[in-house]
C-alpha cells in the first residue's frame, strides 16, 4: 500500500504522549497498584503492555506491577473456521490473578472477539476482583460483543475495509500506527 492510501493515528511523537496520559491515567485510578497486574494480550498487546510498564517505572521509581503475556488463540470462537490454522503464541503469567485487578492490554479493539477470547484464557490462572480493558485504538464501529475498553489511546471511526496497523519498536520495527484501506 502506498502512502497516499496510510493515515498516520499518531503523528510527530504523538505515540509517546498518548501513552505518558494513559500511564497518569492508570496512576490515577490505581494509586500505589497494589494487587494490581497487567497482562498484554499476544501480540502486539504484550509489547504495548511492556513499553506502559517501563514509562509506570520511570514514573513511579521502585513499582512492582507484575506483567504477563495471555496468548488467547485455542480461546477463540472462529479457531476452528479458518482457512489456515492459527499460530499460537507463547503464556507467560507467572503470577495468579485470584483477586487481583487485572489491566488487560491490546492494540486495537475492533470486534471484541479476541477480548472475550483473552478474559477466558485469562480465568485459567484465577478469578481476578476487577479487569479493565486498556487498548491503543478504538475502532468504536462494528463491535460484535458488548466489550468497551476502560482506557482509549484514540478513538477511530473506520468501516470493514480499512485496517489499523500497529508497529512498535519492541517487535523490530519503529513506532508507526495508522489506518489503511484494505485491497479489495
Amino acid at each position: 500500500m502506498n502512502t497516499a492510501e496510510q493515515l498516520d493515528l499518531f503523528p510527530e511523537g504523538k505515540l509517546h504522549i498518548t501513552l505518558l496520559r494513559l500511564c497518569h491515567q492508570l496512576m490515577e485510578n490505581y494509586g500505589d497498584f497494589a494487587d494490581t497486574v497487567l497482562l498484554g494480550a499476544q501480540p502486539r498487546g504484550v509489547f504495548l503492555a511492556r513499553r506502559l510498564q517501563g514509562l509506570m517505572a520511570e514514573l513511579v521509581p521502585g513499582l512492582h506491577l507484575p506483567m504477563g503475556e495471555l496468548d488467547a488463540t485455542f480461546f477463540r470462537d472462529d479457531f476452528r473456521k479458518r482457512d489456515k490454522p492459527l499460530q499460537p503464541n507463547r503464556t507467560r503469567v507467572d503470577f495468579l490473578i485470584e483477586d487481583k485487578r487485572v489491566i488487560l492490554v491490546d492494540d486495537v479493539l475492533y470486534t471484541g472477539r479476541t477480548v472475550r477470547a483473552a478474559m477466558d484464557a485469562m480465568l485459567a490462572f484465577g478469578r481476578p476482583r476487577t479487569v479493565e480493558l486498556l487498548v491503543m485504538v478504538d475502532r468504536k464501529h462494528r463491535r460484535e460483543l458488548p466489550i468497551e475498553p476502560t482506557y482509549i489511546g484514540i478513538e477511530v471511526d473506520t468501516i470493514r475495509s480499512q485496517r489499523v496497523l500497529v508497529e512498535l519498536a519492541e517487535s523490530g520495527g519503529t513506532d508507526r500506527v495508522y489506518l489503511v484501506d484494505q485491497e479489495p
